[in-house]
Parts: C-alpha cells; sequence; structure tokens
C-alpha cells in the first residue's frame, strides 16, 4: 500500500468518525438524557433496547446516535417503561415477584430455569444473582411453571440439587456470550467474543498461529468490573467469567476454531511482510505449522456465526497445565496489553 493511499484512508476514517462524534453522545451523556444509571444503560444495550454505534475502530463501541435518543424519549410510557424494561431484582426481590419463598427461588435458579442475567461480588465474597423482572414474570405466567411454583419439587430435581448441582454460572455465561455476539459486527470480534469464555490456555491451545493470537485479543471485549484487579472479588468473578465444565469447555472450543476459521477466510490476521519467493528451485511452499484441532460440536450460541459449521470430530485434549500458571495467562488476557 502505497503512502498515499494510506493517508487517504486515515484521513477517511478520522472524517466519519469526527461526523459520528458531532452526531452521537457518549455512554455517560446517553444514560442521563435517558434518566438511566450507567448498569441500567449497558443492560439496555445488552438487551437491544438502545442501539449503538461502532467506534473508531469498528468495535461496537458505545456511543448512540442523537436519532435513537429522540426515538427511546418519543416512545409512550417514557422513561418509566424504559426503566422498568432493565430492572433486576436479586433473590428476595424475585421470590416475591414469583410468589415463592427465597429457598424455593434458589432452587429454580439453581435448576437452570431461571437465568440471572448479571452478578456481582459484595463485601462478604459472596456473589449476588440479579434477575430481569420481565423474565420472572413471564416465567409466573407459564401455566406450565405452576407445579414448579406450587407444588413439590420432583424427585430427579431433588436429586442434582443434592448432588450441588448450580447452572446459575454456565446459564449466564451462556447468556453473556449472546450479548456479546449479537453486538460484534467483526468476524474477529465473534471469535473473540467466545474466547473471553475460556481459559487462554485453551485458547492458546485452539488458535495457535501466534499473530492469530495477538489479533484476537485486540477485539477482546471488555469484561464485566468487579472489584480491584487481584482481588480476591475479583478473582471470584474471573471463575464465573471462564467455563468450567468439560463439556462447556469444549462446545466454545469448537465454536471458537469455526469462528476463527471463518474469520481467516474473510479477514486474515495481519502478520510481518515476507519475501515471496520466485522460481523452481526454492522448492514447495512449507506445510502449515499451525494446523487446526478437529472441532466438537457446536455451542447453540454461536449458530449464526457460520453457515458450515465444522465438522464433528473427537473433543480435543485440554492442556494439563498447573493451575499457577492458568491463572497468570488468565490474568494477562483479562487485563490486556
Amino acid at each position: 500500500m502505497s503512502g498515499n493511499t494510506l493517508t487517504h484512508e486515515t484521513a477517511a476514517s478520522a472524517d466519519r468518525f469526527g461526523t459520528t462524534r458531532g452526531t452521537s453522545l457518549a455512554p455517560g451523556r446517553a444514560a442521563r438524557e435517558l434518566g438511566l444509571k450507567r448498569s441500567e444503560f449497558a443492560l439496555a444495550v445488552h438487551l437491544g433496547r438502545i442501539r449503538t454505534l461502532p467506534d473508531e475502530g469498528g468495535r461496537g463501541g458505545g456511543r448512540v446516535a442523537r436519532d435513537e435518543i429522540e426515538r427511546i424519549r418519543a416512545q409512550q410510557g417514557f422513561p418509566e417503561g424504559l426503566r422498568e424494561s432493565v430492572r433486576c431484582v436479586g433473590t428476595a426481590e424475585g421470590a416475591a415477584v414469583l410468589e415463592v419463598t427465597r429457598a424455593r427461588f434458589t432452587r429454580l435458579a439453581r435448576l437452570g430455569l431461571l437465568v440471572p442475567v448479571s452478578f456481582y461480588v459484595n463485601r462478604y465474597r459472596a456473589v449476588v444473582w440479579l434477575y430481569l423482572v420481565d423474565d420472572l414474570r413471564h416465567f409466573a405466567s407459564d401455566e406450565g411453571n405452576a407445579a414448579l411454583l406450587k407444588g413439590r419439587t420432583p424427585e430427579g430435581l431433588r436429586d442434582q440439587l443434592t448432588e450441588g448441582l448450580d447452572l446459575r454460572p454456565r446459564n449466564w455465561r451462556g447468556r453473556h456470550l449472546g450479548f456479546l455476539l449479537r453486538r460484534a459486527d467483526d468476524p474477529w470480534a465473534r471469535a473473540a467474543a467466545v474466547a473471553s469464555l475460556l481459559d487462554p490456555v485453551e485458547v492458546s491451545e485452539v488458535v495457535r498461529d501466534p499473530y492469530e493470537r495477538s489479533h484476537l485479543l485486540r477485539f477482546r471485549p471488555a469484561q464485566p468490573f468487579h472489584g480491584t484487579p487481584g482481588s480476591p472479588a475479583a478473582q471470584l468473578a474471573e471463575e464465573i467469567m471462564t467455563a468450567a465444565d468439560p463439556d462447556e469447555i469444549d462446545w466454545l472450543r469448537a465454536d471458537l476454531t469455526g469462528a476463527v476459521d471463518v474469520a481467516r477466510r474473510q479477514r486474515p490476521a495481519p502478520r510481518p511482510l515476507r519475501p515471496v519467493p520466485t522460481g523452481a528451485e526454492h522448492g514447495p511452499a512449507p506445510k502449515d505449522p499451525y494446523p487446526r484441532p478437529p472441532s466438537a460440536a457446536p455451542h447453540p450460541e454461536l449458530h449464526a456465526v457460520s453457515q458450515s459449521p465444522p465438522p464433528p470430530g473427537p473433543a480435543p485434549r485440554r492442556s494439563e497445565a498447573p493451575g499457577r500458571i492458568r491463572g497468570m495467562l488468565t490474568r494477562l488476557w483479562r487485563a490486556g496489553p
């Protein structure tokens, strides 16, 4: 690419971004104009209640067009309707919405029947799960759930609870991945969304090319903030944000394989320029030093990544790296450059 061409493209990009800046609002300003807290604004964006514009890097951003602000403010019932659509409650208030005891509410959530939309770690280092009021009302209005709300929990479900079943972290990860994928407008951003739920060691085993891993890191989505980095609260939140069940890890590895393959075909990762050999004296081209691992069954949250999912095959063997190394790599991945 010539210097003139590069200068022209940079200037054009700057012009487009300057126009976006002039006709859009930053997240904080947009939240104030819509009468929302920052947490409510972020959730409204995740849920698709508020449409955002890409930033100058095309990575999803968070700016809101002035026209979008006016569209939302013109809706009937604004602002109460908007705030109610993103209202979240914990276990006590959620149980009141369902008109059940807190113990029953917790059992339903652990069984995966109530899916949390967010969480935070309180001062006692306990995880507090939050649920959309709209979701709870929908669950209560379904006649098929009447026995779960009033009757005795079926014996099979009670046995699972006795064995320690708790699907809240996994269900949150699945929902969070859906949020990230809906906002990703680049194939590498979609791949990075999947990678954000995997341990960095798993990512390095699937994406063996260091240039692709570096490019993937550039598109890593911002993680929810939970305490000072390295603090017990942050470490606990990090555990929740990282897939733990073997079958979940296999699904995500297969999803990441397929997503990177799509991104590689559509927009190869940049790498240092090398002279291209000419003539037969140079011999045949070398084999790919980073062959892709076989794929497992695709994860349901990534059906839209590719119309031709990766072929089925045995699940790749996961690394047995010591926990200390995994923890260090995880913190580097989360912290970024």
